[in-house]
């Protein structure tokens, strides 16, 4: 775990850890958050509910079970968690960013869910007790650092034997704008070259699978889905949303300058908001998987 007293994020969510009297940066987040990205995690939640739902329901998950959901941001499923494993079970939130923390806090408080807690923690080592939970969920989280299989091998030590790893994740590589348009063409040009300088994959969500495989799970399962939300729906502008979150590191690697940025941007949006413009923002890819009753004898 990234010890916290030593630890400073930046605006780009990147930490930096002191190390022997030297600072050290790790890219965590390459989205960063800024009050602009909190609310759109936050209506994320409602936009995906089907599909979280569908995940749940083919992970099986009861009331009582210990239910954990990684790198939860200000929100996150933390209330459907909730609902799901009742006034028996428990769940815990996790999140590096400890503005995201205090704001997943204040929701679980306001909407009374007393068997729900949120702690800070580092999604690639938490320092919580192995085999402590019944389900491990993450969502979007691994589409954005550039060590996925870290977080889903914490992810794994953290589940019991016998007890489920579930993410849904997006991939990039699939996005659709028809008909084209030249904005949002270059904008999708410069989203994928922020993803690669920070090493995070934005075809994360189809290698869901080999990740879970990669970490010793059992009964792997899998569903794709591709969504065209219509004019007007939030999912529609996913990506020019996430760019202005990423304005300032735009114009800091000198892909866009600021006035271009902006120009590129209202185009794009007045071409999405076409009703005759159809776009699929990208894949979303549910995966899950089972941590074998015993491990592996040698």
């Amino acid at each position: 775990m990234l010890d916290t007293s030593s630890t400073r994020s930046d605006r780009h969510g990147h930490a930096s850890t002191v190390a022997g009297g030297s600072a050290v940066a790790s890219p965590v987040y390459t989205i960063g958050s800024d009050a602009a990205e909190r609310d759109r995690l936050r209506s994320q939640s409602d936009e995906l509910h089907e599909h979280t739902e569908a995940l749940l329901e083919h992970v099986g998950i009861q009331r009582g079970w210990r239910v954990a959901e990684v790198a939860c941001g200000p929100r996150g499923v933390l209330e459907r968690l909730a609902q799901r494993v009742g006034p028996t079970g428990t769940v815990t939130g996790l999140d590096i960013n400890p503005t995201h923390v205090t704001q997943a806090r204040e929701h679980v408080t306001s909407l009374g869910l007393g068997n729900v807690s949120v702690i800070e923690a580092d999604a690639r080592q938490t320092a919580l007790p192995a085999s402590s939970f019944d389900l491990v969920y993450a969502r979007f989280i691994l589409i954005n650092i550039p060590d996925p299989q870290a977080v889903v091998a914490e992810m794994v030590r953290l589940v019991r034997p016998g007890g489920w790893v579930a993410c849904e994740e997006a991939d990039g590589g699939a996005m659709l704008c028809h008909p084209p348009h030249p904005a949002y063409t270059r904008l999708n040009t410069t989203f994928r070259t922020l993803y690669l300088h920070d090493g995070a994959d934005i075809h994360t969500g189809r290698r869901l699978p080999e990740l879970l495989d990669a970490a010793g799970l059992l009964d792997i399962g899998v569903e794709a889905r591709a969504d065209v939300p219509p004019p007007g729906h939030p999912r529609r502008t996913v990506m020019l949303d996430i760019l202005r979150a990423m304005r300032s590191k735009i114009i800091e690697q000198r892909l866009l300058h600021g006035a271009e940025l902006d120009r590129l941007d209202r185009d794009a949006r007045e071409h999405l908001g076409d009703p005759h413009t159809l776009v699929m923002p990208h894949l979303s890819f549910m995966a899950w998987g089972r941590k074998p009753d015993q491990p592996p004898t040698a």
